[in-house]
């Protein structure tokens, strides 16, 4: 049984937000803490949350001011606006919300207009702005944002100012995708011994270049979540580019703690070692240790507590009759014990991580994969070396935390842990090896190489920028993914998984096909990922499955139902993804399957207009998507011979593309039309 997030009868959720205690709506009296009051807009569909910025505690808003550059309006003329959340984790005392993306244009050669956020925390409620996970992005050909905390010039108020620069002088063809290293984007951490509850951006209007005004007339500036923009020259052309792209604006991640003086005491924090209850929320209270009051002395260590400080006796040393810390053993005695020790030690401590290396090694099947072509094997130092000592986590996969890694030629790479490898994975582990190794086209993910000399090895893949389809469709939901983006990603993913179903005579089945698995990178460009539930098939043909493994929200019924394995199946989970793209609703599994079966049965009824992303408004947009819905609904028949294999669909989505944006015309037969009795998510389940 799930532990729930909230008390009991309380909303937990505003549409696809969670809503965990201490937040709660704020028309439901003893469902929230003070200040973490939450309003849900029903408005919006699906509904939104924000934070409630009209109650004692809560006042937190944002404003936007906007106009020509020495001739700003008063900012009492902007209305203050709630801010929209995005998610809570309340493990980690953080939220993300949103903010707009502040801009600098130019009207003419002499002329800017500037459009900036002013963000209001309540200075007594229980957000900060987070140092440690934001950062301050400019972008633009010549650009200075500065994030200030004030926008009056009172004494003490700005007293540290963030700021970047990047200044190509003129020369924009300098610009490269990627990082924020000066070449049309600057970024500059935060101050972490100053948190801001108010601040905004505003540009150094001085290094504005004019010759720059008309092939890229704006410069950009944002407090976003750290590794959340990734820079893209096309970032530098045209007027108002990122808000447009961003048009719910970008997340940034706030702290969040209850404060002493917010009517809850220290005491009610559980001790080190105690299990908090599920509704805990922790209390902040002052480090006296980092101050400069105590008074302990050098043979004592500052022990912080609640209110005050003990002073206590470092390790081999205990407090006399007359309360100074003496020690316990005489110095040349711990020598005489130690020195051997320090020697002998670290020499086995050595033979003892060869010894486990190497049999890491043999257990993860290095004998047999270090003739492997196309494939490096790296030894755990390297590893150790290419990550900083696995610095940077950048996500989570099935087994374990993924790590970005530079290679010695600059290359970023993915490194994930695999399946621990026993007697009864060998054989698995190796097929998924070879098979990835083995795999060349340009919408699949290269595995580079491994690393064995671990207990659970490593794969070291490409790394690609913008991470899972999954993730930019519904996590990252504040990017808009345009149609004809959203079109090339289901093309690009249909030809790699095209290219898998027909490369030889043992062709492959992926097995686990999902927006999940479908990796992009800082151009959108898709490649599918994650073969650890591959199956090599001779000729094509099926096998029967011992036990069905995979995400339900996209598996296969005949597989599900029957165990059999086929390529086919990969076609049925494709066609779940395509729905993904076309509603931007997320897969959800049930007993009656009713996700893919309520749009099928929408495509039979001609409402399908109704399914599809509600961001979506544009006329010829829409008639795409539907001609996609029929694309997707047609792989879902029962009878797998009548199902068509990848190759047809992968033709089926060019012809799209050719319609809507080339000179050809293409005549869509009726054959894609589904009928009532082949669509396989409107019939039962069977047992």
């Amino acid at each position: 049984m799930a532990i729930p997030i909230t008390h009991e009868g309380c909303s937990d959720r505003c549409g696809p937000t969670s809503i965990p205690f201490p937040f709660g709506m704020h028309n439901e009296p003893g469902c929230f803490r003070p200040g973490f009051q939450v309003f849900c807009n029903s408005s919006f569909d699906p509904p939104r949350a924000f934070l409630a910025f009209d109650s004692v505690g809560a006042h937190n808003y944002y404003q936007i001011l906007q106009g020509v550059s020495g001739h700003l309006p008063s900012l009492d003329t902007a209305p203050e606006l709630p801010l929209e959340l995005v998610d809570i984790a309340v493990g980690e005392g953080e939220a993300r919300a949103s903010g707009a993306v502040s801009s600098y244009c130019a009207i003419n050669s002499t002329d800017q207009f500037l459009t900036s956020q002013i963000t209001a925390l309540d200075e007594y409620g229980p957000f900060v702005l987070s140092a440690a996970r934001n950062v301050l992005v400019g972008v633009g050909g010549t650009v200075l944002p500065v994030l200030v905390n004030s926008l009056l010039p009172y004494p003490g108020k700005q007293d540290f100012l963030p700021s970047c620069l990047s200044d190509l002088m003129g020369n924009l063809q300098y610009a490269a995708n990627g990082s924020c290293a000066t070449r049309g984007c600057c970024q500059a951490e935060l101050p972490d011994n100053n948190p801001f509850t108010y601040f905004a951006i505003i540009f150094n209007g001085l290094l504005w270049n004019s010759s720059l005004y008309t092939d890229s007339p704006c410069s950009y500036g944002m407090v976003v979540q750290r590794l959340f923009y990734n820079f893209s020259t096309l970032d530098l052309y045209g007027k108002e580019v990122l808000p447009k792209r961003c048009p719910r604006g970008v997340p940034f991640v706030l702290n969040f703690a209850i404060r002493n003086n917010g009517g809850v005491n220290s005491s009610s924090c559980p001790r080190h070692g105690q299990q908090p209850p599920y509704d805990y929320a922790c209390v902040s209270h002052i480090d006296e240790c980092k101050g400069t009051e105590y008074t302990c002395d050098a043979h004592s260590i500052c022990e912080n507590t609640p209110g005050g400080f003990n002073c206590v006796c470092k390790s081999g040393m205990k407090r006399d009759a007359t309360g100074i810390c003496q020690e316990t053993v005489r110095r040349i005695y711990i020598a005489i014990l130690l020195v051997p020790a320090l020697i002998i030690v670290p020499i086995l401590m050595l033979c003892n991580q060869v010894w486990k290396q190497k049999k890491f090694y043999e257990q993860n099947c290095g004998p047999l994969l270090k003739d492997a072509k196309n494939i490096r094997i790296y030894t755990k130092r390297q590893v150790k070396k290419i990550t900083s000592d696995y610095h940077d986590i950048i996500g989570a996969g099935g087994f374990g935390k993924v790590y970005m890694g530079t290679l010695e030629d600059k290359q970023k790479v993915a490194i994930k842990k695999a399946i621990k490898v026993d007697k009864e994975r060998k054989k698995e582990f190796i097929d998924e090896v070879i098979i990835q190794s083995h795999m060349r086209h340009k919408n699949i993910t290269r595995l580079l190489g491994c690393c064995l000399e671990l207990d659970d090895p490593l794969l070291v893949y490409e790394f690609l920028a913008r991470g899972s389809l999954h993730d930019n469709l519904f996590k990252h939901n504040l990017f808009n993914i345009p149609v004809k983006a959203r079109l090339r990603i289901a093309i690009g993913s249909a030809e790699g998984l095209s290219y898998m179903h027909s490369s030889g005579e043992r062709t492959i089945r992926h097995g686990d096909v999902k927006s999940g698995n479908i990796l992009l990178d800082e151009n959108m460009f898709p490649k599918v990922s994650d073969f650890g539930t591959s199956s090599l098939l001779a000729g094509g043909k099926a096998n029967k499955a011992e036990w069905v493994t995979g995400d339900k929200s996209y598996i296969d019924p005949v597989y599900m139902d029957e165990g059999i394995i086929t390529q086919k199946n990969d076609v049925y989970s494709f066609r779940v993804v395509l729905i993904e793209l076309i509603t931007r609703r997320p897969a959800a599994y049930d007993d009656k399957r009713s996700y893919v079966g309520n749009f099928v049965q929408a495509c039979l009824d001609k409402r399908i207009r109704c399914f599809i992303d509600n961001d979506v408004t544009s006329e010829e947009d829409i008639e795409l998507l539907e001609k996609l819905s029929a694309v997707a609904v047609e792989g879902l028949k029962l009878d797998l011979e009548e199902r068509p294999d990848m190759r047809h669909v992968e033709q089926g989505l060019q012809s799209i593309e050719i319609h809507a944006y080339g000179d050809h015309k293409m005549n869509y037969g009726e054959s894609l039309s589904p009928t009532r009795d082949d669509v396989a998510l409107l019939k039962a389940p069977t047992n």
